[in-house]
């Protein structure tokens, strides 16, 4: 579920889908900005993911001190 295995594509693990919202995540956003910037930036052939998998990624994201969140804002760590 976190790691690419077998039966599990790199885009649809926690540390894929984490990875492509890391990229996002330039700026500070909303937990809904980010959820349409992700919706925006797939590709043609990529597979669509769940809001379920969206917020377990986030909370993958932070539960490894990857990113913040101060008032409602998501930012990258070590960003303002």
């Amino acid at each position: 579920m976190i790691l690419p295995a077998k039966h599990l594509k790199h885009d649809r693990a926690l540390l894929g889908i984490g990875s492509r919202l890391l990229a996002l995540l330039e700026d500070g956003y909303t937990v809904s900005e980010l959820w349409e910037r992700a919706q925006q930036s797939r590709g043609e052939h990529d597979n669509p993911i769940s809001f379920d998998w969206f917020v377990l990624s986030l909370t993958f994201l932070f539960a490894i001190g990857a990113i913040n969140l101060t008032y409602g804002v998501l930012t990258l760590r070590g960003q303002p």
